[in-house]
């Protein structure tokens, strides 16, 4: 008797097998929008090979600034498109690892590992592509405190056990470390039988997390604050689609999170301010920490101790110049969001 194919299983079909191209996707949820990417990153993209942009899948951009020599680790990272253009940003002394389960997709990135180096100039590659699950990162020899940035691009959501995936990225991300994730969330529980339908899985809709239970898992793995960067209503565009999960409002939304002990889960007031110094590359006048925190060259801004520690206790620190500590506590810090823009509201915890 031949047993049913696994969830996993499933996906490493469809996104080895069926899908061939973007176009080949049943809804525009999972087609890269790209609203985050400055011009000099969409210069760079101009350098990957077609075959790679081709066959990217994605829902956002998250890509963070200030990456020169890091370490980052793209969970999912499909054929390539993120981990290139991440190998590009970190430089010759950076390093990239893609993850991903699917080695149909894996085999299109290694193909091209070789000329992509010889067009940015490196001597030797500093992006390597590893086969295995994000559940399991011991698996593929990630330590614990060894990256210093995780991202991922419409990925998570596919995974049946996302508190392992959180759990791991948390473990393996050196303190101060960033999660900065692109993916795809609902407005409520999505039932799990949809997972059943391999369109609606692929498609990054079934598995969407719930606002809420997202917040809950990161608490539950030591992160009681993120922070939303980007944030969009999903359109699903496709009749079938819409007649079987039209029911569930889905959102797109950019988020980082940073490993860092001291956060709490509401913002606290110890009467700090953080003055941005203006060296950033490509945002010389402001830099958004999220989708409220803009801060203006120059300009001290009130902020509430976790803003502060997101600032000064991670690689941002040295474009930040913070007054004030922690030894009087001023009660909770009024850190909420600017009216929003219809279907744009800020879902982050805390500030």
């Amino acid at each position: 008797m031949q047993l049913p194919p696994t969830t996993q299983e499933q996906l490493q079909e469809y996104y080895g097998r069926i899908l061939n191209s973007s176009q080949d996707l049943k809804t525009k949820v999972c087609c890269c929008d790209g609203e985050s990417l400055s011009v000099g990153m969409k210069e760079i993209l101009k350098t990957i090979t077609p075959e790679i942009l081709a066959r990217s899948y994605g829902c956002g951009s998250p890509i963070p600034d200030c990456l020169e020599g890091c370490t980052v680790l793209d969970l999912g990272c499909g054929v390539g498109r993120d981990a290139f253009l991440l190998s590009w940003l970190v430089g010759p002394e950076g390093k990239v690892i893609g993850v991903d389960m699917t080695e149909a997709q894996l085999a299109v990135a290694r193909n091209h590992v070789s000329a992509q180096m010889q067009t940015f100039g490196y001597k030797k590659p500093n992006v390597e592509f590893r086969q295995g699950y994000m559940e399991n990162l011991g698996a593929l020899g990630l330590a614990d405190n060894s990256v210093d940035v995780v991202i991922s691009n419409c990925v998570i959501n596919l995974s049946p056990n996302k508190r392992s995936v959180f759990a791991e990225i948390f473990r393996v991300l050196k303190p101060g470390g960033e999660l900065c994730f692109s993916d795809i969330f609902a407005g409520r529980r999505v039932p799990e039988h949809f997972k059943e339908d391999p369109i609606l899985h692929g498609e990054c809709l079934a598995g969407a997390l719930y606002l809420e239970d997202f917040r809950r898992l990161l608490r539950e793995v030591g992160c009681p604050d993120y922070r939303v960067m980007h944030r969009r209503k999903v359109q699903l565009d496709n009749q079938g689609v819409e007649v079987k999960i039209g029911m569930i409002d889905f959102y797109s939304m950019t988020v980082r999170a940073f490993k860092l002990d001291c956060l709490e889960d509401i913002c606290e007031d110890f009467g700090q301010s953080a003055t941005y110094l203006g060296a950033i590359a490509d945002h010389p006048h402001s830099w958004p920490l999220d989708d409220h925190h803009r801060l203006v060259t120059g300009k001290p801004m009130l902020v509430c101790g976790n803003t502060a520690a997101m600032l000064e206790e991670t690689r941002f620190g040295r474009y930040f110049r913070i007054s004030g500590d922690r030894s009087t506590h001023f009660g909770p810090f009024d850190c909420s969001a600017p009216a929003p823009a219809p279907d744009n509201a800020s879902s982050s915890c805390g500030c």
